[in-house]
């Protein structure tokens, strides 16, 4: 088990100092490398004059942003990772509300900012002139590690502190089932989402490597596949929409991927048919689906998809809770579905500087704090089910519909690859009519028989009041930074004035 966590990835550094821990594309750092530079990094930190108040780090999907993260911690400081590719207003809106001490810009920032600012240079020139820090700053607890700002449906970002304790708790429970020792490990969220943190902490205090597959490469697809057999990955971690992606490459197989043993899903829904077409592919691979909000750190539950798993259900469950937590059920009377409740010792705090919305989600009932995440599910067979969210409703005519529940139906269809729902909005921002963007099977031509044919499928699961009033084609469904599909992007496509 480990303790403390930055200790362990110091001890994988003294232990193998010449093991790469970082591999971008074949460009390559060690672990001595991380070790070294992230002490440096704290050692110029710890001199530095610096008000209370965490480190933002800003940049790609980069070494010397491991180095940041690291080297703020070893100095005593929370971070918080912001992506090179948020918008300017998000990044200004999450300055305003984290009030940094010191900002970390590994690539040029979009906005101008008013706490002290270290660039790519700085960082570079700390590692030619600093000594590594000689002891560092023990992190207790209960001390902030990261603070994550996560999107959501509406309002200004809301930044999830998470602490020592609530990573630890986390990190112990992927060592549980997950072989990261010496593992190839795919690294492919920006590391602002936290499923960024599934491969990074783990893998680095394990002695595995890092392999990088940067927003440039998911982005082309082409490149996407030519880079793939070339990092002779062990495990894998994403979404299910890059995998939806990888699978249209006739060769994304286990002969092609012989050293790929193990799938790891978190961050959206894992569907039916995604994973029996993964499962026909690797038919020797682990294949799992995990669940988790970032304010309970990545996830709580999981469970293999076998072929029994499959055979018997089918909408996946999202799992087994992990053993020192609690999922509990906020039911009306006489249901067995509702909110699920979150208690544990990963369970976040609450939001960074921001305590009317803390107070709205979290509570402190016992010895752990409890988040009430929003999301409804059921318990069957003693596995947690997920079954939309209580934010993803809307009413049409009178009716209320669950846009996730319409997904999932649409998601199983053999005529497409993938579908999403979407509401149309009249004047008065009032639904007027239920949108489904989908793809289409590639053999399949999108006309008006293929508009007949998926309603008439539809009906066989949907009440009639569901049933999208208009399907829109596309060749592939946008993706966020995060690489899920991009629901705010598909929303305010088809509310465009037409």
């Amino acid at each position: 088990m480990i303790n403390n966590l930055i200790q362990a990835i110091s001890n994988q550094a003294h232990q193998h100092p010449q093991r790469i821990a970082f591999d971008y594309l074949g460009q390559t750092e060690t672990y001595a490398t991380l070790e070294q530079q992230s002490s440096q990094l704290a050692a110029c930190l710890q001199e530095s004059e610096l008000d209370n108040g965490p480190i933002l780090v800003f940049g790609g999907q980069t070494f010397d942003m491991l180095v940041a993260f690291l080297g703020s911690v070893k100095a005593g400081r929370a971070f918080i990772p912001v992506d090179v590719n948020s918008a300017p207003d998000r990044v200004v809106s999450i300055l305003e509300t984290a009030q940094p001490a010191l900002v970390i810009a590994v690539e040029p920032l979009p906005v101008h900012v008013k706490p002290r600012v270290l660039n790519f240079d700085d960082l570079q020139s700390i590692y030619r002139t600093f000594e590594p820090v000689s002891k560092d700053v023990d992190t207790k607890g209960s001390d902030v590690f990261y603070t994550i700002f996560t999107s959501g449906t509406t309002g200004n970002p809301k930044g999830v502190q998470i602490s020592h304790t609530n990573l630890l708790s986390f990190v112990n429970w992927m060592d549980d089932w997950v072989d990261y020792q010496q593992q190839n490990v795919l690294l492919q969220p920006s590391f602002s989402f936290d499923l960024s943190v599934m491969a990074i902490y783990p893998t680095l205090a394990n002695g595995g490597t890092l392999k990088v597959l940067p927003k440039q490469s998911t982005d082309n697809f082409m490149l996407m596949f030519a880079a793939l057999p070339k990092m002779k990955l062990n495990l894998w971690i994403s979404t299910p929409s890059l995998i939806d992606i990888c699978l249209l490459d006739p060769n994304f197989d286990q002969h092609h991927y012989p050293d790929l043993k193990t799938f790891i899903f978190c961050g959206e829904e894992l569907t039916h048919q995604t994973a029996a077409k993964l499962k026909q592919r690797f038919s020797d691979a682990h294949i799992y689906n995990t669940y988790g909000p970032t304010e309970a750190t990545v996830a709580v539950t999981r469970v293999e998809i076998t072929t029994a798993i499959l055979a018997k259900y089918e909408r996946l469950p999202i799992g087994y809770v992990k053993p020192d937590t609690q999922i509990l059920i906020d039911t009306n009377a006489h249901d067995t579905k509702g909110e699920l409740l979150i208690c544990g010792p990963s369970v976040s705090k609450g939001y960074l500087n921001n305590p009317r919305k803390t107070a709205q989600v979290f509570e402190h009932p016992g010895q752990y704090q409890l988040y009430r995440s929003g999301d409804l599910g059921y318990y069957e067979d003693q596995l947690l089910f997920y079954n939309g969210r209580t934010d993803f409703q809307i009413k049409l005519n009178g009716y209320r519909i669950e846009l996730e529940e319409v997904n999932h139906y649409l998601a199983n269809l053999a005529l497409i690859k993938q579908g999403v729902a979407v509401p149309k909005y009249d004047q008065n921002h009032k639904v007027k009519q239920l949108v489904a963007v989908v793809v289409p099977q590639e053999s399949t031509a999108a006309d008006s028989t293929l508009v007949s044919s998926l309603k008439q499928q539809l009906s066989h699961n949907i009440m009639p009041y569901m049933m999208p009033q208009r399907f829109i084609f596309k060749d592939q469904l946008p993706l966020s930074a995060n690489g899920k599909v991009d629901i705010k992007a598909l929303i305010a496509g088809v509310n465009v004035n037409d």
